[in-house]
């Protein structure tokens, strides 16, 4: 098969390297890519809104099956694009990826078909918006961007002043552009976070193993809100009690639901969940891999990726067998200094050698690129630093030994990486 990747981050790189050791991979490109990747994919200068272009290079090359990564072409219609010119395509329509693409359609979905969550409101007034804070909110409260923010459009506040700073930042200011122009308010739930990944084909799900992601960009999960510091898989706080309920009451639900809308969905539903005293409740929907999750998910999957992934695009996931190896993943974010706000791009880059032949070690690239042969920096979150280990402990205690061989000059990360599993 001759497969075409769209994205150029860290979650593109796994799927590069996960696809590049399916049997059926005969020859693999990536739009547009980045240094990383290209070591798996001939990476190819088209951007991944450009939907004609992308498909019309898939048209040429006779791609088999194009794999979209991001939110963002999701959500604007390339699958539609890729379907209308008879191209095959991993990835939900445009009417399906709006379970990401509208957190006020998401909630509307689960209020309508009894999905546990947080109660919400949603609202396109900023003033309604405020007047609902200052007489009926309880505090701490969430304040969402309803459209997509690159992860970053979700706000947590703890007084009125602050949600009050916070409806003027989404709705009026736009710091997060358009997708500011609905909001959700919902109350605030306390537990542990899961992710679960899973492949859906339109009526089928197969949950994939779990994950827990950190946000926030500095350890004791303090500072802003970025698009993910590290990773690790599975959780042990997602015991087989957790699973069954979410596979009974949110996962095939969610899935009926949107085909019972009119909105089949096939390729990745992204379950970020709370477990809260009152059981798990849904957080959130994305409609693709997550990132950083993709990188411990991925690198613990038995199974032929490109086997799933055909066999969601023809509706036959039912007669696959899902497996995981029985082991653990732990993925450090190496960033720049300063993200998510202000940061140095261009910095050179040296030490990848140090992963060649090493079994359980890889090195995912989110923002990369060549200047003049060299690897240099060209973003927040620079690389993946993942390891795998018999358990959790052993997996932390690889992949933060890895992150010291990797260099460049504003290297940071977070320390505390799946602290959290010391609790469990």
């Amino acid at each position: 098969m001759k497969i075409l990747i769209v994205g150029s981050g860290g979650r593109e790189h796994a799927i590069a390297w996960s696809v590049s050791k399916s049997p059926k991979a005969e020859k693999i490109y990536c739009a547009p890519g980045n240094a990383g990747i290209a070591e798996f994919a001939e990476c190819v200068p088209i951007g991944a809104m450009e939907f004609d272009a992308l498909a019309a290079f898939a048209a040429e090359k006779e791609i088999d099956l194009t794999i979209i990564g991001m939110d963002d072409p999701l959500v604007g219609g390339i699958v539609d694009v890729f379907e209308e010119k008879g191209l095959r395509v991993f990835g939900p329509r445009k009417n399906a990826a709006i379970l990401e693409g509208s957190k006020a359609f998401s909630k509307d979905l689960m209020k309508k078909y009894h999905i546990p969550t947080a109660a919400y409101e949603n609202f396109d007034d900023p003033e309604k918006a405020l007047e609902y804070l200052r007489t009926q909110a309880r505090f701490p409260i969430v304040l969402k961007a309803d459209g997509l923010a690159l992860g970053k459009g979700v706000l947590i506040c703890n007084s009125l002043e602050e949600a009050e700073a916070g409806v003027r930042e989404i709705m009026q200011d736009k710091k997060f552009g358009t997708a500011g122009d609905r909001m959700v308010i919902e109350e605030f739930m306390t537990g542990r976070e899961v992710s679960v990944l899973t492949f859906v084909d339109g009526k089928t799900i197969r949950p994939m193993t779990s994950a827990q992601d950190h946000k926030r960009a500095l350890d004791g999960d303090k500072g802003l809100n970025t698009g993910g510091m590290g990773t690790f898989s599975p959780s042990p706080f997602y015991t087989d009690e957790i699973d069954r309920f979410c596979r009974e009451k949110i996962f095939q639900p969610t899935v009926d639901a949107m085909a019972a809308e009119g909105r089949p969905f096939k390729g990745i539903i992204f379950f970020g969940l709370m477990l809260t005293e009152d059981g798990p409740k849904v957080l959130e929907y994305n409609a693709r891999f997550g990132d950083p999750e993709a990188q411990v998910v991925l690198p613990r999957m038995k199974t032929d990726i490109l086997e799933v992934m055909e066999a969601c695009v023809d509706g036959t996931l039912d007669k696959v067998d899902l497996q995981f190896e029985d082991n653990a993943a732990v993925c450090v974010v190496l960033a720049s200094d300063g993200y998510p706000v202000k940061y140095e791009k261009n910095i050179p880059m040296y030490g990848f050698e140090n992963f060649a032949g090493k079994d359980g070690y890889y090195c995912f690239h989110a923002g990369t690129k060549f200047l003049d042969g060299q690897i240099v920096t060209n973003g927040g979150r620079v690389v993946g630093i993942t390891a795998k280990g018999k358990d959790l402990k052993e997996a932390r205690a690889n992949a933060y030994k890895a992150t010291e061989w990797i260099q460049f000059a504003n290297k940071y990360m977070r320390h505390d990486i799946g602290k959290a599993i010391d609790e469990a």
